[in-house]
C-alpha cells in the first residue's frame, strides 16, 4: 500500500481539487502528533492515521496524497483547497461543525494533564477515574471543581486551536495562567524544563512520549476526560460541499470498523483498541 503514498511539502502551492473524479484524495495532517500522525527519523510520515488513510484510500480505489500542514492553519487550508480531507487527530465538535463536515467517528481520545514527577501537583492531584463532561453529573462537577482548585495559581500549557485549549479557557481561565503553544513539541519542551507547571493533551500523546530509552519522564494527573468540549470522537474533516466524498469515506470507515482493521491499527500504534 505504500505505493499509494505521495508526500507533498508544506510549501507547495494548492492544486485544484482532484477528489471529485475518484482517482486522487489529498489528506492534510500536521505530522507532529504521535502516535496519531508523526514524522519519523527518516523524515517520512508515520502513525495510526497514515496507515488508516492508506487503507481507506485503497477501499475507495483512490490514490492518497498526504499534505503536511501546520495545525493552526488546518481549517483555512481545507477551505482554500490545499487538500480534500483532514485526518490529524481532529475531534468532532459542534464549533467545528459550523465550518466543516465530519466523517463518521473512527477513533476515540481522552484528555489528561501531565506534570513533571517532581512537581507538587503530582502528589496533590492523583490519577482518577474517567469522567464524561457531556452529562456534567454531580460527580463530574465535584471532579472538575477539585481539579480547578488544585490547579489554581499554576501555569498550564495547551496547543492552540485544540479542544484542550477550549477546555482550559472554559474551566480554568479565572484561576490559571494559560500558556498557548503553536506545536506540541514546544509545549512539551517547556513542560520538561519547568517553564509551565502542567500541560493538557491526549493520553495517547503523553504515553507515547514516555516510551523508549530517551522517553520523557512525566506523571499523568487527574481524571481522563471525554465529551462536551472534547467532542464526539475523532473523525475526518471535509468541506461542507463535498457530500459525495463524505459518503464514500464513511462507507470505507464503516467497513474498516466492521472488519476489525481500525481496531488492529489502533492496537499497533496505541497499544489498545481506540476504534469507535
Amino acid at each position: 500500500m505504500r505505493a499509494f503514498l505521495v508526500l507533498l511539502c508544506l510549501a507547495m502551492a494548492p492544486k485544484a481539487s482532484l477528489a471529485a473524479d475518484g482517482s486522487t484524495i489529498r489528506i492534510g495532517m500536521d505530522g507532529l502528533y504521535p502516535p496519531w500522525n508523526a514524522t519519523g527519523d527518516n523524515g517520512e510520515l508515520e502513525g495510526f492515521e497514515i496507515d488508516l488513510a492508506l487503507d481507506l484510500c485503497q477501499r475507495m480505489n483512490a490514490v492518497c496524497e498526504l499534505v503536511r500542514q501546520r495545525w493552526d492553519g488546518m481549517l483555512p487550508a481545507l477551505a482554500t483547497g490545499k487538500y480534500d480531507v483532514i485526518m490529524s487527530g481532529m475531534a468532532i465538535t459542534e464549533e467545528r461543525e459550523q465550518t466543516i463536515d465530519f466523517s463518521t467517528c473512527y477513533a476515540t481520545e481522552v484528555a489528561v494533564f501531565a506534570v513533571k514527577p517532581d512537581n507538587a501537583l503530582a502528589d496533590t492531584i492523583t490519577p482518577a477515574d474517567r469522567i464524561d463532561l457531556t452529562s456534567f453529573s454531580p460527580e463530574v462537577k465535584v471532579a472538575i471543581n477539585a481539579l480547578r482548585q488544585a490547579l489554581a495559581g499554576t501555569s498550564v500549557g495547551v496547543q492552540v486551536a485544540t479542544t484542550h485549549a477550549d477546555f482550559a479557557r472554559r474551566y480554568l481561565q479565572d484561576l490559571v495562567d494559560i500558556r498557548f503553544y503553536d506545536t506540541l513539541d514546544n509545549l512539551t519542551r517547556d513542560l520538561e524544563v519547568g517553564r509551565i507547571d502542567a500541560a493538557l493533551s491526549s493520553r495517547a500523546y503523553w504515553t507515547r512520549l514516555g516510551k523508549g530509552g530517551n522517553g520523557v519522564h512525566l506523571a499523568l494527573i487527574g481524571p481522563d476526560m471525554i465529551g462536551e468540549v472534547f467532542g464526539r470522537g475523532i473523525g475526518a474533516g471535509l468541506r461542507k460541499e463535498d457530500g459525495e466524498l463524505r459518503a464514500r469515506l464513511n462507507h470505507a470507515i464503516e467497513a474498516a470498523l466492521a472488519d476489525g482493521t481500525i481496531a488492529r491499527l489502533a492496537k499497533r500504534w496505541f497499544g489498545h483498541d481506540l476504534s469507535c
